[in-house]
């Protein structure tokens, strides 16, 4: 019979920058007040990055911040993923800027881009090259610069996004612990409702696309929020459903921190105690790729989740992708 490998997050570490923007800076910036965002959101701060520093120095903070906690030789790794919607340029990739910064040889790597999904796209694709059992050492890393790509006079957007990243190390599980199953889903049909118009091949950058403010993101928050309310608990739906489990199987719940209403719809819906649901939201707003790993760190400080707990990730981004991820946590 041939063996199953079974691929394990075997480490775990963030970034978000030092600096804070609160709701109260926000309020002398744009026409918005504290009371409004948390309604509609549930964020009271997000951390920015200042200028100069870009999603590849993120990440590779945060790869040094999992090397604290779980040191190893990076000269092992064999693949690095980023997932990432705000590179530091157009290419090269910024797995290629990583891998650079941290002086790994003999390794290869690349970018996805799946908007909010991206940290969860990058994670079900490594762990598919560690199942084929050709390679060892995978980082997965979620890292995104929201703040360079938002315009701080558009209430509806600036109020949502911050910055950080987080990495994870995935390695062959030797005792079945590791990512069990995922599901996944795109519908471009959704990019009209979020996208970032310029600087692409469609539209390169111009004075003009630079006055017209299209190097920036783009949202329709009414279709975005709908359509993520019914995605995210559908994705959780599908993948607990084929592996025969409900919610109440769950032992804790991390779903891309976009919107407060969204993550409690979600469990709710799925008949999870609110108590299981990580939701940091109102400490860093919506990081996009680095949401899911940053909440890990989260539901770990807050000793909600541990060794031999049945983890379920969610999320749901622009274009519109996404996904869920059962997984029993490892460390």
């Amino acid at each position: 019979m041939t063996r199953v490998i079974r691929a394990k997050i075997s480490a775990l570490g963030t970034y978000v920058p030092p600096r804070v923007l609160t709701n109260a800076d926000l309020e002398k910036m744009v026409d918005t007040t504290d009371e409004w965002i948390l309604e509609r959101v549930g964020i009271r701060e997000r951390h920015i990055a200042e200028k100069g520093i870009a999603a590849s120095d993120m990440a590779v903070c945060a790869v040094r911040q999992l090397l604290e906690s779980h040191p190893f030789d990076l000269q092992e790794v064999d693949l690095i993923v980023v997932g990432t919607v705000t590179p530091d340029m157009m290419y090269p990739s910024t797995a290629c800027l990583v891998q650079h910064k941290l002086g790994i040889e003999n390794t290869w790597g690349f970018d996805v881009s799946a908007g909010c999904s991206g940290f969860l796209y990058a994670l079900n694709t490594g762990v598919k090259f560690v199942e084929s059992g050709q390679y060892k050492k995978v980082l997965v890393i979620g890292s995104d610069k929201n703040s360079a790509m938002t315009d701080y006079t558009d209430r509806a957007v600036c109020i949502i996004f911050g910055d950080g990243a987080g990495a994870v190390l995935l390695e062959p599980s030797e005792d079945g612990d590791g990512v069990l199953d995922h599901v996944a889903q795109i519908e471009g049909v959704g990019g009209q409702y979020l996208y970032m118009p310029g600087g692409g091949s469609l539209n390169p950058a111009t004075h003009q696309t630079v006055d017209q403010k299209m190097h920036y993101i783009h949202q329709d928050g009414k279709n975005v929020f709908k359509y993520a309310v019914k995605k995210m608990a559908e994705m959780t739906e599908r993948v607990l459903e084929k592996n025969s489990l409900t919610g109440h199987d769950i032992d804790c719940f991390i779903a891309h921190q976009a919107n407060r209403r969204i993550i409690t719809a979600t469990a709710d819906r799925l008949g999870m105690p609110m108590e299981k649901v990580i939701i940091n939201i109102d400490r860093y707003g919506n990081t996009t790729a680095g949401t899911i790993p940053i909440a890990m760190q989260t539901a770990i400080d807050e000793g909600k989740l541990k060794k031999g707990d049945l983890l379920l990730i969610a999320a749901v981004g622009a274009g519109f992708t996404s996904g869920a991820t059962l997984l029993r946590w490892a460390f």
